[in-house]
């Protein structure tokens, strides 16, 4: 299946590496603290679906996890295959080549981000329920649908031109678009609200375990990358972080949501 030219060319400009581990991010700490509390004890087998770099499967595969990467993206599977603790291959998630049942994990922290057609995502959701064995865990990774709107006030992107439009499309009907081509914006994406996700996992045969704002609103607090440097606030943002994850009234209040599903 083909991917879009410019999802691709954005991605082959080799920011997706350093955009998590620099800091490191506190999207990349809170997925592993996600992670760790649904995932199955190693050695279980983990499929790293659309693994881009190899940060997740890298650091899963140093707890001893068995990791396999795919991802359609030939920067990502050379930069991943260079850690060499874990298998590398081409693959798109609407595709696999991995048969019935052969993991006890699947991520899905990036695929479903590009894939602007509900009937693309289910067949993503749909595939990853197939390769995962019965009791085993999918873990889905989305743009929530006001990521826009937060960025545009917070990080003053309001004040790009043709910004304003872009946001209220996304917050209309979920569909992302970089016209301008602008390198300071997301490429060619679809943002999820809860319930969009939820009804995805739900419709594509999981069983929705658990839908958690990953970042929270602290993504956008001043100053939070030099908070998350000193290890004592590190621990305190990703505490006040796991005791408001549950509230609805923050739920959309975050750049990412992570639904985890179970094959059942």
């Amino acid at each position: 299946m083909e991917i879009d030219a410019e999802i691709l060319a954005h991605y082959a400009e080799g920011r997706e590496h350093g955009r998590l581990s620099n800091g490191p991010s506190l999207e990349l700490l809170r997925t592993r603290v996600l992670l760790e509390r649904f995932l199955p004890p190693p050695p279980a087998r983990v499929l790293d679906i659309g693994g881009a770099s190899g940060i997740y499967a890298s650091w899963l595969s140093g707890r001893g996890y068995q990791v396999h990467l795919i991802d359609p993206v030939p920067l990502h599977r050379e930069q991943a295959a260079a850690d060499g603790r874990f298998s590398v291959a081409a693959g798109d998630a609407r595709s696999l080549a991995e048969g019935d049942g052969s993991y006890d994990a699947v991520l899905l922290l990036g695929p479903l981000y590009h894939l602007t057609e509900r009937t693309d995502r289910m067949r993503a959701l749909s595939e990853a329920r197939r390769v995962t064995c019965p009791g085993g865990i999918v873990a889905a990774a989305v743009i929530s649908r006001y990521a826009s709107t937060f960025d545009g006030f917070f990080r003053g992107f309001i004040d790009k031109p043709g910004f304003p439009a872009v946001m209220t499309e996304a917050l209309k009907t979920g569909q992302h678009r970089n016209p301008g081509s602008d390198p300071g914006l997301f490429t060619t994406a679809y943002f999820h609200d809860r319930a969009g996700i939820a009804s995805e996992v739900t419709d594509s045969g999981l069983c929705l375990q658990d839908l958690l704002p990953i970042e929270g609103p602290l993504h956008w607090a001043p100053g939070i990358q030099g908070r998350l440097n000193d290890p004592g606030q590190r621990q305190l943002i990703l505490d006040t972080l796991a005791a408001m994850e549950h509230d609805p009234a923050m739920a959309g209040a975050t750049a990412h949501l992570l639904a985890i599903g179970q094959h059942r």
